[in-house]
């Protein structure tokens, strides 16, 4: 502390009033805190660049560099203000009101009854107040911590001190500037008059913004804590202090107070800035006068507006005179009693609640006017009335108050209600004004450089309207002195916002674009003007005035900075780079000199002795060539103070809203999101150097408000694209009637027609042809374009995006957008993989997905980038997504990931078609190559997600890697199936050997009781019947994936069905080879499917490695004793039975043949390893492997043949004909027995009259039992119809009757009105009914001809039914020994 207190004393010192006169230019030392780190001499960036001295030391010229030092030290006291307040959670000192946070900040002791207390009784001293009895405990804690809570007061402490100091010096250079300079009118003494003026607002806006910090309460405890810690001794400058509060106790009375003696000064300058302010709100003349338009508005064929240059450089700086004005009037109210002044302040008031101090911190304007300006006034009008001055100058003055106070008493009801709307209508003037130069310099950028001024004009009020609008967003004021608060009606959303913001964007941009011609122009005009000033020196008048030797040599500076410029030629111009800063700063000497009332020299000498010459005089010649050079190596600089908008940073929140409110209204424009997200490149300019905290957390803050902006622009990019993958955008564009729905529409019409004929309810769900271009559905359709153009918009705007930078922070909006479309087609195809019942139909989802496409295309024509292989990407992540290497390796990883699209679609599959988990009662139809259910799964029936279309659809969708993950998931199922089929071998071994030496003896009483010694019979016979239709299902895939692969790649379809011809047959297969015949049997050119896909499965699992599996054709022919066959029953109309056990005739054909392929294999391999691998191939074992199978396979059919006929009866022979033929359709699959096998054991004649018996009647129901017991009534076996072929939208397709083709129906000869397959029209199936009308049947075979199953009948014919006939015979076809 003795440290501090020394710290204190040693500036205290220097505080006093002499000591501070008498170290006049000393001060800059205490100030080094406040210029930055970047600023470490008097001189400051912005004096060295715009105002200056000669090397002669000027008094004036050193005066004004410690004018414009000032400025900078009032925004370093300022922002450690802001952040003080900041800390203490934005106290309200003037009602003693302080939040929690207050407390906690570290700064005060966490007494707030002492301290208020303190404050409230401010200025008596803490001596008198008997503290103790306010609260003892805690005076007690402040004895113990005293030291504690003086270090972290003493540096705002300082601050105090530092704004005393400030007061004093500020004020001493006012009052030196009003009372030296003779002229400070903008149109005489522009420079030197904003540099004052600058500094007066500084002064005001430090001490207005002082009161919002606890100084009563600061200087109060700390004395107290001094005392404390020092025996009873106030602080050295407690006093100085005391005196420095309470005269600024509230701020604007020490102000009024402080600031009266140029009072004369500030109302002259206001005057005479009144003629601009009263042209920058009337936009009226600004419209039709064209101030902002770079062509005359009367004259369109004269380009240049050169009518109005200097008001277009005034207009620039109307924003200072609005503030100018504001402050002026409030500090100085006396100067109100002009007579022009009523109607300057009346329109600033008018427009204006808030009087803007320091970033987003603000006083309320009307209220600080009632409070301290009227009472002035209202004195003044007594004063007048008294008749203390002359009559005349009574009555005026009387007259002037009395009107100034009813100004002042209802201008605030004025600004309440009408504010808003007078912005709205500037904000939509600078949007024609500035839109329209915009058009113009970008087609003449030639013009840009001579109307540049006019460019940083329409900046500077775009700017002050986009910040005024901010400013005033949630502001509430109270209109009376009641306090009835009432908030400003501020629209938010506006648009007019996004179009100053785009256009102020395009003005910097093409400012920044033709820098260079700027200069050039700039460097151009510089040099001319050395000519002229030239020939002004050397005028009569100028050879008479006999100037002395330091102007002399200035003005001589002057002209050899003119004459030393480069002069731009050819192409180089870019490559210039001139500092005139010299030149700036010896004119602005000679303004002190010629402006100071002690100079010989003054202003008016020199324009009389210049103007003479009919041209303009030289000082205007010189501000002209001053604030050219400006544009030569400060154009940046000045684009910057009119076109930033970094202070929007402080309305950030604000801003967010407002973008969301009007970016995708119905007035937004897409292309102003640029704009809106490069506002936050100046975000961190900010940041003051005085708080070194504020850079981080205002960076932070500005990429969160860009990433905000992103996610907002993004969302409306999806949403453009939902809104058009949607059922009422290209959706409705689409729409298709099926010819079902085609046919029924038209024979409603047909009726309705009919007045006799009353609607059906199906009617009014039909979209009438052309109801599209009715009057009142062009709406959708109008919507549709709107969409359509936003999107191309936005995806070209985002494209040509310059990245946004925010410190190191760079924003690419091409990559953004191409990430947000591409997962918005992810979640999307997530999204549509399932209805609101169940898994989507493929051909519906394909058809969703190409509607997606084309409008990623849409968006992809305006992008340079390749959306279609982004689009690619994402489908194969959502089918593949295991490791990259895994792609090219055939064998598969243990650990394989794939997509989850790919996984929903796969398991569904699984779980509800081989599985049949939900009980739908799924069948495979071979005469139809699909599979059929009783009843909807899902939401669909089974055929219509099943059939060659809908997996040839699937097949496009997920290519080849989701057919092999399907293929994998019904292997990894199978596998299972397997397993259980080598657990019954195993478990029933010795049954079936027992079983097998008895078929082969004869035995039948010995074979009937091992028979009936087989364990789990009918749990095998159901997982074969499972593994039969993955075998089925797996095949209708193969097909698939070929017809796919025969459309988009057929030389490589060719070149495998041609190798598969000639691939050597080996056992065991060399890797290769085998590799080569898997890929051929995916795509079915294989030849035998199931087997080749069985034996596949064993080799993996090494399945069949036991001896048990010798006896498998024992075991399948057991199953002829099974209990199911008492249910079966053949339907023709489906070629297949009507509980699945044809498909366990695919899985004894493909489990006998691929096991003795692995069993032949695995037996070649021993024998090499007995051999020590000396034996060579055996050309002929893969003949030997085909006869073994086939041997096999004959053997099933003999003892199953034989089964079937020993167990019929007279008593029980309905199973006989179901066993029959499903023998026959086993000889029709199995590639390795001909259907002749079949007539060794069951006569031909026999397989006829059953089949004529099916195909040759027509039964009103399909008898497939031979019994009339109801228990097996012919009519437990159903067929279906396919269901319709698209999901109707929108409930535009009616229920169908009892004839609809999506819905079962009891199978018929007669029906013919079946409707199969997908969207084509069931071409296939109609090709099979003209085929198989009734040829020959399924007997149509010899032995050296394969006829498959699938070339059976599929219509039935009429005719009466013959089976009773035989059902009733006891001598028929079948009744032999």
């Amino acid at each position: 502390m003795a440290k501090s207190r020394h710290y204190f004393s040693s500036h205290d010192s220097s505080l006093s009033p002499t000591s501070v006169r008498s170290r006049e230019w000393e001060g800059p030392s205490r100030w080094t805190e406040y210029l930055g780190p970047d600023v470490s001499s008097p001189m400051t960036t912005r004096s060295s660049k715009n105002v200056g001295s000669d090397g002669g030391g000027s008094h004036k010229g050193l005066q004004l560099q410690w004018v414009v030092q000032l400025i900078e030290v009032a925004g370093g006291l300022m922002a450690k203000m802001y952040r003080l307040n900041q800390i203490l959670d934005y106290p309200d000192p003037v009602g003693h009101n302080f939040s929690e946070a207050f407390w906690k900040a570290g700064i005060f002791p966490n007494h707030p009854r002492i301290c208020i207390f303190l404050s409230k009784k401010f200025p008596d001293h803490f001596s008198k107040l008997q503290l103790e009895r306010v609260d003892k405990a805690a005076l007690d804690a402040l004895h113990d911590s005293a030291e504690i809570h003086l270090q972290s007061l003493e540096p705002w402490i300082q601050l105090l001190l530092d704004l005393m100091a400030f007061r004093e010096q500020a004020l001493r250079l006012i009052l030196d500037l009003s009372s030296t300079v003779i002229t400070l009118l903008p149109h005489q003494n522009s420079l030197i008059l904003h540099a004052f003026m600058d500094l007066f607002c500084s002064f005001v806006h430090v001490s207005l913004f002082s009161e919002k910090l606890p100084r009563k309460m600061m200087l109060q405890v700390y004395n107290l804590l001094h005392a404390v810690s020092r025996n009873e001794r106030d602080c050295d400058f407690y006093h100085r202090l005391v005196q420095f509060i309470d005269s600024y106790d509230p701020p604007l009375k020490g102000l009024q107070e402080d600031l009266n003696f140029v009072s004369p000064r500030i109302g002259e300058v206001l005057e005479a800035v009144g003629p601009i302010i009263f042209l920058s709100t009337d936009t009226r003349k600004l419209r039709n006068e064209g101030f902002l338009s770079p062509y005359h508005p009367r004259y369109p064929d004269i380009l240049t507006n050169s009518a109005h240059p200097m008001r277009a450089q005034d207009l620039a700086n109307v924003t200072s005179y609005r503030e100018w004005v504001l402050l002026g009037y409030l500090v100085c109210p006396d100067e109100l009693l002009r007579v022009t002044s009523i109607d300057i302040a009346l329109v600033v008031l008018k427009e204006n609640l808030v009087l803007s101090l320091y970033r987003d911190e603000y006083i309320l304007l009307h209220e600080d006017y009632q409070l301290y300006v009227l009472p002035r006034i209202i004195e003044s009008k007594k004063m007048a009335k008294s008749g203390r001055t002359k009559q005349r100058e009574a009555d005026l003055e009387y007259s002037v108050a009395k009107q100034v106070e009813k100004m002042i008493s209802e201008v605030h009801e004025q600004a309440l209600l009408s504010c808003e709307a007078i912005h709205r209508e500037r904000r939509i003037l600078l949007k024609q004004e500035i839109g329209r130069m915009v058009l113009f310099f970008t087609d003449q950028p030639s013009l840009l450089a001579p109307n540049i001024q006019m460019v940083f004009s329409a900046l500077a009020f775009a700017q002050y309207e986009i910040i005024w609008y901010f400013q005033h967003v949630g502001i509430a004021s109270s209109k009376s002195k009641a306090a009835r608060v009432v908030p400003v009606d501020m629209d938010p959303n506006d648009p007019t916002i996004g179009f100053l913001l785009d256009g102020m964007d395009h003005l910097c941009c093409l400012v920044r674009k033709y820098i260079a011609a700027i200069r050039a122009y700039a460097l151009s005009y510089l040099s001319s003007c050395a000519g002229r000033i030239r020939f002004l020196l050397g005028t009569p008048g100028m050879v008479a005035l006999d100037p002395d030797a330091t102007l002399k040599i200035l003005f001589q500076q002057i002209l050899q900075h003119l004459d030393n410029i480069t002069k731009p030629q050819g192409e180089n111009i870019s490559a210039i780079t001139c500092d005139l800063s010299d030149f700036r700063k010896d004119w602005l000497s000679i303004l002190m000199i010629v402006t100071s009332a002690r100079s010989s020299i003054n202003i008016r000498h020199l324009e009389k002795a210049t103007v003479s010459t009919g041209k303009e005089g030289l000082l205007s010649e010189g501000n002209a060539a001053y604030n050219w050079s400006r544009c030569v190596d400060e154009l940046e600089i000045q684009l910057s103070k009119h076109g930033s908008l970094r202070k929007l940073y402080f309305y950030h929140q604000h801003l967010t809203a407002v973008f969301r409110n009007t970016m995708f209204g119905p007035e937004g424009r897409p292309q102003h999101c640029c704009a809106w997200l490069g506002v936050a490149s100046s975000f961190p300019e900010c940041a003051s150097p005085i708080v070194p905290e504020e850079v981080t957390k205002i960076g932070r803050d500005a990429v969160l408000y860009v990433e905000s902006l992103i996610e907002s622009i993004m969302g409306g990019l999806e949403g453009l694209i939902n809104i058009l993958d949607s059922e009422g955008g290209f959706g409705a564009l689409e729409m298709q009637l099926l010819p079902e729905q085609a046919a029924f529409y038209l024979n409603n019409s047909s009726r309705v027609s009919m007045p006799s004929v009353k609607s059906p309810k199906g009617a009014i769900s039909f979209p009438l042809p052309g109801h599209e271009s009715y009057p009142e559905n062009n709406n959708s359709i109008k919507m549709l374009e709107a969409a359509m153009q936003r999107l191309t918009n936005l995806c070209s705007v985002l494209n040509d995006m310059e990245p946004i930078c925010v410190l190191n922070h760079v924003f690419v909006l091409r990559e953004y957008m191409r990430d947000c479309i591409l997962g918005n087609f992810r979640r999307r195809l997530l999204t549509v993989l399932k209805t609101d019942n169940d898994l989507q139909r493929p051909s519906v989802l394909e058809c969703l997905i190409r509607r997606h496409m084309s409008i990623v295309h849409l968006a992809e024509q305006h992008i340079s980038m390749d959306l279609t292989q982004g689009i690619r990407e994402v489908l194969l992540s959502e089918t593949f997504s295991g490791p990259v290497s895994s792609l090219h390796l055939f064998d598969k990883p243990t650990e394989q990931h794939t997509g989850s699209a790919t996984e929903v679609v796969c398991n569904w599959y699984i779980e509800n078609i081989i599985k049949d988990i939900s009980g739908a009662g799924i069948l495979f139809t071979p005469m139809h190559q699909c599979f059929k259910s009783t009843r909807p799964v899902g939401g669909y029936f089974a055929e219509s997600v099943t059939d060659l279309h809908e997996l040839q659809a699937f097949v496009r969708i997920f290519g080849g890697y989701g057919v092999d993950r399907l293929d994998r998931l019904m292997k990894e199922h199978t596998a299972a199936l397997l397993n259980c089929i080598d657990t019954s071998l195993r478990s029933n071994r010795e049954v079936l050997e027992a079983v097998a030496g008895s078929m082969h003896s004869g035995d039948r009483i010995e074979r009937e009781a091992c028979l009936k010694q087989v364990v789990d019979l009918e749990t095998m016979i159901g997982f074969c019947i499972e593994a039969g239709q993955a075998l089925a299902f797996d095949q209708l895939l193969a097909e698939a994936s070929r017809s796919v692969l025969e459309e988009g790649a057929p030389l490589i379809c060719s070149l495998l069905a041609g190798l598969v011809k000639h691939i050597p047959e080996e056992v065991p297969e060399k890797k290769e080879i085998r590799r080569m015949r898997k890929v051929a049997n995916s795509v079915g050119l294989a030849g035998n499917h199931d087997s080749e896909w069985v034996r596949s499965i064993l080799e993996e699992v090494g399945g069949a490695n036991d001896g048990s599996w010798s006896l498998l054709s024992y075991m399948f022919a057991t199953f002829m004793t099974s209990n199911i066959w008492n249910t079966t029953g053949f339907n023709v109309d489906t070629g297949g039975f009507n509980n699945n056990i044809h498909c366990l005739a695919r899985c004894i054909s493909a489990v006998i043949a691929g096991s003795e392929h692995v069993r032949l294999e695995r037996e070649h391999q021993q024998r090499q390893l007995l051999s020590n691998g000396c034996e060579s191939l055996d050309p002929d074992i893969r003949v030997s492997a085909d006869a073994s199978i086939k041997s096999a396979m004959q053997l099933f059919v003999k003892f199953a043949a034989g089964i079937v006929l020993d167990s019929w009866n007279e008593t029980n022979r309905s199973h006989l004909v179901a066993k029959l033929i499903f023998l026959d359709q086993l000889c029709d699959i199995s590639p390795y027995l001909p259907r002749s096998s079949l007539e060794q054991h069951v006569p031909y004649t026999t397989l006829r009259s059953i089949y004529n018996q099916y195909y040759s009647n027509s039964p009103s129901m399909p008898l497939a039992l031979l019994t009339a017991s109801p228990r097996h009534s012919p009519a437990v076996a159903l067929a279906h119809a396919s269901p319709i072929t698209r999901q109707p939208r929108g409930d535009l397709t009616p229920r169908y009757s009892a004839n609809d083709s999506g819905y079962f129906k009891g199978s018929s000869s007669h029906s013919q009105e079946h409707l199969y397959g997908g969207e084509i029209g069931s071409l296939r199936s109609i090709e099979l009914k003209h085929q198989t009308v009734r040829r020959s049947g399924p007997l149509g075979y010899s032995s050296t001809r394969k006829v498959k199953h699938t070339e059976g009948s599929t219509s039935g014919s009429t005719g009466p039914s013959p089976l009773p006939r035989f059902a009733v015979s006891r001598s028929g076809p079948i009744s032999y020994k």
